[in-house]
Order: structure tokens, then sequence, then C-alpha cells
């Protein structure tokens, strides 16, 4: 049995980090200095990822459906693979087409004192005439945690509210509380979306480790299961960071699909949750299994067909 702790976080304070995610290394070394050394040594941490407290529905592939309320403010229910990916997906397809998607997917900004932070919330004006001129919208982190040690997870929540992610920390910035938790066992789940499908493509959701100048960490290639386009996979190099030291990473970068040549697909999208490769204990190396036929972007078909699909 393979089980994994989500957990969402509300930003409390202004965050000083990475614009695209939350690294699963900065979220490991806060909950670190505040649990036991067989904790520490056996915690596996996902990134963590940006959600807008807005309203939105349930995406097609998740199985629930329908309007969802402030969806982007609580944890939704897991009983499908697709469900854990609700949050995890970038292009956030829970948000309702009422919604500015666009203005969701970049973080506002904040100056403090010379240092560039993202703020903690959002502010969208109203047009002239409404009861109130402005409204918030407050930004949350979706992460989730597991151990291969029994009685590690779930992680008490009085562990992890409070903690502070991100730079500048001895200036306030990062701090973080928690919204809420569950357990999700991965053996338990309906994985007919992944079994059943004729094709499957996989899309990268966190960076995948290549070499890594860190203590220990192996050098590996792009898996033989990966269905290589001929022109290649687009890299990035980052940075990993353990209080005083900084070590280069060398990463395919995330967001990419490829098609996928394995053969055990449940095996597999299994694994792509507690991840693969090296600095996978840190949230590295995290991807997920979709359907060939299916569209990654629907809007793309309407817009294909002048909007009658």
């Amino acid at each position: 049995m393979t089980v994994v702790q989500q957990v969402l976080f509300e930003v409390e304070s202004p965050y000083f980090g990475h614009p695209y995610f939350v690294s699963g290394n900065a979220v490991f070394n806060a909950v670190a200095s505040r649990v036991d050394e067989r904790t520490r040594r056996s915690l596996h941490v996902s990134h963590g990822v940006f959600v807008p407290g807005e309203y939105g529905e349930f995406p097609e592939d998740a199985s629930q459906d329908g309007y969802a309320g402030k969806l982007g403010k609580s944890l939704p229910e897991v009983n499908a693979y697709e469900d854990l990916f609700v949050f995890r997906d970038a292009a956030q397809r829970w948000l309702l087409s009422s919604r500015p998607r666009d203005a969701h997917n970049v973080l506002p900004v904040q100056s403090h004192g010379g240092r560039v932070a993202f703020a903690p919330e959002t502010w969208f004006g109203r047009p002239e005439g409404q009861r109130k001129q402005r409204r918030s919208v407050s930004w949350y982190v979706h992460c989730y945690v597991h151990s291969d040690v029994d009685g590690v997870v779930p992680v008490s929540e009085d562990v992890l509210d409070g903690l502070q992610l991100g730079g500048a920390r001895n200036y306030g910035f990062g701090e973080v509380s928690v919204v809420e938790t569950q357990l999700v066992d991965l053996d338990a789940l309906d994985y007919s979306g992944v079994r059943e499908a004729d094709g499957l493509q996989l899309e990268l959701v966190t960076p995948y480790v290549l070499a890594s100048e860190a203590p220990d960490a192996d050098s590996q290639s792009v898996p033989w299961w990966w269905g290589v386009p001929a022109d290649g996979l687009r890299r990035r190099e980052t940075r990993l960071v353990n209080g005083d030291e900084s070590h280069a990473v060398a990463t395919v970068d995330h967001g990419q699909v490829v098609e996928y040549d394995g053969g055990d697909a449940v095996r597999t999208a299994k694994n792509g949750v507690t991840r693969v490769g090296t600095h996978s204990r840190f949230g590295f190396g995290e991807f997920r299994l979709r359907p060939c036929g299916a569209d990654r972007v629907p809007e793309r078909t309407a817009a294909a067909s002048g909007g009658d699909a």
C-alpha cells in the first residue's frame, strides 16, 4: 500500500522564491527542522503548485463533474488517478471559463526594500456600479508527502502549520498556514482511464534531473520508455539549495509531453506520482499519463471549428 498525504496551504505573507512552483526541497527543509530524525530521513516531498482560491468546476477526466464552488480553497475528493492532478495541471482547467485564467497563471509581484516578491493575493477591479469596486483572490499551495517507512505519514498539521517557504524568511516572507490535508491510497484508485487507453502520452509535471552537483547524486539519461520527439527535449538548469550551499542541477524542463513507450502503464502511473530519478525525494521527476486521444487543451478544438465544437 502506497499512501500519500495531500496538503493545501494558504499563503499568508509575500513569497520570495521560484516563480513556477515551490520546490519540494524548500518544503522539505521547512519541515525537517520540526520533525525527528526518523521522519527527516524517510520523508519524500513533492513540488508545491500555486492555486488561486477561485470558483471552478471539475475537469472532464475527473471522477466528479459539474460546478464545485470555490474549488481552489479546499482539496477535491480523490477516487481516480486523474483526480490527483486537478490542481497540478499548469493550465488550471478547473477554473470556470468566466474566471480570468491568464491573470491566474501570473503571480502578482510586490517590491519590499529592493526585493521583488510574489503577493499572497491578487486584486481584481469591478465595473463601475458594482457594489464593491475591487475583489481579492487568495493564493494557495498544493503539495503532497509520502514515506516508505510506516508511521511517518500523516505528518501532523501542527508540524505543517506556520511553515515558511522560499527566501528572506528572517524578514517574515513565505509564511503558509494549513487549510486541509487528506490521505490517498494510490493502490485503491481507479486507473481505468490509463488501463483502457489505446495509447498514452507522458506529461512531465516537474523537472526531471539529468545531472546534479549535489553530493552523492547520480547522473542519468532520459528513460528508454519516453518517446523523445525528433527535435529533442527542452532543457533547463536550476539549483538545489541546502542552507548556505547551492548546487547546479541540469534537468529536462517540466511541462513537456512525450509518447509513452513502456509496458505496465498502471505501475508506471503510480511511480510517476511518487516520482522517478535523482532528487525525486525533493519533488523532481513527477509525471502523469494521459490517453493519446484526449486533447490536453480542449479549447483548441473549439477554436479550430469556429467555436462550434
